[in-house]
């Protein structure tokens, strides 16, 4: 099936139960349990691959097969799903490599039971991924949900912005630890990011004259240099990416990514986050992308009463974090556009500022969504050169 016409809610492709057999796998770190509908036999297999091996799962999947050839049943389709989690899409890649039908499921989507202590087993958990891979076959709209399988190039093009928010992280968790010291000896005031930080941190004193406790003066060198290895990393992210993108501007992502640049207020990493992880997927509608971000809202009706529980958060977090920083840069520098007039529009009705930047946030996705895939500039926003 194409991308292109591949429906996350329902099957697009008429389920024939006599002619496909499907496969259920449940994947942990040391084993795999299969779990399988096969046509023809009475009784559903089950398998458990110890250690994990995608060879021998094949080998179970055809052998499964044959086993409901010699029952009687002509095997014209072979579906195997498996929930999204550490494993990520390469099993799937791999199965579609060999002829296999293969799908990832949502792992929020499937339906579990509410009681307070339900019993959980892979072999549950393996029947209740046979029933809604069934149901999603069927094509029963909700029944599941599945998740776009990306090629290896759209996955690696996440790698870049994914490691830089890791090592910002980190760089921070380590800024704060290094306060954290000083503060533990009385010293305010010590900022650990500027270039001399390692030589000052000798001359540091605590109120009462003394120096820094040996200990401490290596712990806090220490952390010093850390803090210099994790920014020289970040920089030669940063370095690459530049160099990538001056070097191959025809190619696809590299191409978005200059369009969104033309934007004023747009800076290189929210056009690599924009395209790596937004603009590489197929959208219905504008809903649709709005929805994938968590930028929607999730009402709550129950007779009469109605009332808005704020954003689902259901999307792409980092992407929703990205948005909302871009929303209050756009209120800077693109204060003669349409959007940022509608936004101050509704500021000046009464409307809280704090719940509009998500609603500006959700429009401005969606606007720079259009002008990626369709070429249309929101009214008066600036473009640079």
């Amino acid at each position: 099936m194409s991308r292109s016409k591949f429906d996350p809610r329902r099957s697009l492709v008429a389920l024939n139960q006599h002619k496909c057999w499907l496969a259920a796998v449940e994947l942990s770190l040391s084993t795999w349990l299969v779990g399988g509908i096969v046509p023809g036999l009475a009784c559903d297999p089950l398998k458990k691959l110890t250690p994990p091996d995608p060879e021998t799962l094949l080998r179970i999947l055809y052998r499964w097969r044959d086993e409901a050839v010699k029952a009687g049943c002509s095997i014209t389709r072979i579906v195997v799903g498996y929930e999204a989690g550490r494993d990520g899409f390469w099993l799937a890649r791999w199965l579609q490599a060999h002829g296999i039908e293969a799908y990832v499921m949502h792992p929020t989507s499937i339906a579990v039971s509410r009681e307070h202590r339900r019993a959980k087993t892979d072999r549950l958990d393996v029947s209740l991924l046979k029933r809604s891979l069934l149901g999603w076959l069927r094509g029963e709209e909700k029944h599941c949900s599945m998740v776009a399988i990306p090629t290896v190039e759209e996955e690696d093009a996440k790698r870049p912005h994914r490691e830089r928010e890791q090592l910002v992280g980190k760089c921070t968790g380590t800024v704060n630890r290094i306060k954290a010291l000083c503060i533990r000896h009385g010293i305010r005031g010590f900022k650990p990011k500027l270039r001399n930080a390692a030589q000052r941190v000798c001359t540091l004193r605590t109120p009462a004259g003394e120096a820094l406790p040996p200990n401490t003066l290596a712990e806090l060198q220490r952390e010093l240099e850390h803090l210099r290895f994790i920014k020289q990393q970040i920089k030669q992210i940063e370095q690459a990416r530049l160099q990538q993108l001056e070097q191959t501007p025809q190619q696809a992502l590299n191409a978005t990514r200059r369009d969104l640049l033309r934007v004023r207020s747009v800076g290189i990493e929210t056009a690599d986050l924009l395209t790596s992880e937004v603009f590489t997927r197929e959208y219905r509608d504008q809903r649709a992308i709005a929805r994938y971000v968590g930028l929607t809202g999730s009402p709550d009706e129950s007779g009469s009463r109605r009332r808005e529980k704020g954003l689902a958060k259901a999307g792409n977090a980092r992407v929703r974090r990205g948005m909302i920083q871009l929303a209050w840069r756009f209120l800077i520098h693109q204060k003669d556009s349409s959007l940022v007039q509608w936004f101050e529009a509704c500021i000046a009705a009464g409307k809280k500022r704090k719940t509009m930047i998500v609603a500006l946030a959700r429009k401005l996705l969606i606007a720079l969504w259009r002008c990626v895939t369709l070429g249309e500039v929101p009214e008066g926003v600036i473009l640079v050169d």
